[in-house]
């Protein structure tokens, strides 16, 4: 019994020495270990094996840590000499003009034709710039028709169904025929009844669906800012013409978001207000209530925001028989505009917005500049533009 016990003890002995002196034991890979000096062979450890497999070749000297050959530069003149095509890299000049287009209106409305270039100033962030672009002429027009039609405010015979209608042909029929038109409606979104075309039956086909509205919702908000980002890459004389009541109920964007939207893509809004009959009439009866009169107030104010700060106008006819004129004044506007360009003297790449002021000024003594009618009058004029973009964005 004893000589068996004596034999498992030195059993479990040799057990525990094995473990501890066992094979393959290495010390831990992140242990920190002094870097070798240039041009001394590194120091293995004592375990380490004495002869390399001849599968890998032995390194040398120059390989060593801190004699590593350099890397050629895909730059240098040896790397692309004879070899232009060796580099991989371009520099590109970039020319940055802002586009300013402007309409210079008498107190009736009318355009003021044969302004010079030296009439013009322009200012951003209240700092001269140089006008190094000066176009004027009639040129055809690209318009999108953005028409609020939803069971909220245009029911099936209603008098604000009439009045949308009544608005929308109207606008078409004074369009020339090398103007282009797309006719956009909207409730709960939007929906292209027919895209940009000079086909005026393409035109009358999509204004003759615009009879049962669906949703009672308006979200304007969202139908602006897409038509206006989709028009943002359209060269020439472009706009878009709005007709609805400025609510907006349902929007996925909000009144700050659109606004921007609207900033950035830079196309003119020329916003016609409707039901404003209606409500006059609803207030003097007593039918309309302070929320509802307030929810109006707003949308006008709001209509008038974009408008002017996208260099177009916004108009709030109480009769049908204000709608030629008015068409007549965003037509004559359009066409008879002053294109305006300059290299923004910052040409910094912050994507900030940056305000636009236009003047008109005599160049001889630098004031403002004075007009007179045909009597020989003092005459108002009007400066019609946008009042600001956001500057570019460094490329990433």
């Amino acid at each position: 019994m004893k000589t068996a016990l004596r034999i498992a003890v030195v059993m479990l002995g040799a057990a525990f020495l094995w473990a501890q002196d066992g094979p393959n034991q290495q010390g831990s890979a992140t242990v920190a270990r002094p870097r070798p000096k240039p041009g001394t062979p590194p120091t293995l450890p004592d375990d380490a094996p004495t002869s390399t497999p001849a599968a890998t070749p032995a390194p040398n000297s120059g390989d060593l840590p801190g004699n590593l050959p350099k890397i050629p530069s895909k730059l240098s003149p040896k790397a692309t000499k004879d070899n232009d095509a060796a580099t991989d890299v371009t520099f590109q000049a970039e020319s940055n003009v802002v586009t300013v287009d402007v309409a210079v209106l008498d107190n009736k409305g009318n355009p003021i034709p044969n302004l010079t270039r030296d009439k013009f100033r322009i200012l951003e962030d209240n700092v001269r710039q140089t006008v190094s672009e000066f176009n004027v002429g009639e040129a055809p027009m690209t318009i999108a028709l953005v028409v609020e039609f939803s069971a909220r405010f245009q029911a099936i015979y209603s008098r604000g169904w009439f009045e949308t209608l009544q608005a929308s042909y109207g606008f078409v029929q004074m369009l020339k025929p090398d103007d282009y038109l797309a006719i956009i409606a909207y409730d709960l979104r939007s929906e292209i009844l027919s895209d940009f075309t000079n086909d005026r039956a393409k035109t009358q086909e999509a204004l003759g669906r615009m009879r049962v509205p669906g949703f009672s919702e308006s979200n304007m908000f969202d139908a602006l800012a897409d038509t206006a980002d989709r028009m943002s890459k359209i060269e020439g004389r472009k706009a878009i013409l709005f007709i609805g009541s400025g609510i907006d109920t349902f929007s996925k964007l909000t009144y700050e978001k659109a606004r921007r939207s609207l900033q950035e893509a830079g196309v003119p809004v020329y916003a016609i207000g409707t039901l404003q009959t209606i409500r006059m009439m609803a207030e003097s009866s007593g039918q309309m209530g302070a929320m509802t009169d307030l929810d109006f107030l707003q949308g006008d104010n709001e209509l008038r925001t974009f408008a002017k700060e996208t260099g177009g106008q916004a108009y709030f006819p109480r009769f049908p028989s204000e709608l030629n004129n008015i068409f007549n004044t965003i037509s004559q506007s359009l066409r008879n505009q002053y294109s305006l360009g300059y290299s923004p003297n910052n040409q910094t790449k912050d994507g900030k917005f940056r305000k636009i002021t236009v003047q008109l000024v005599n160049p001889a003594t630098n004031e403002p500049l004075r007009m007179v009618d045909e009597k020989g009058k003092p005459m108002k004029y009007t400066i019609v533009a946008k009042n600001g973009y956001n500057g570019p964005r460094a490329v990433e």
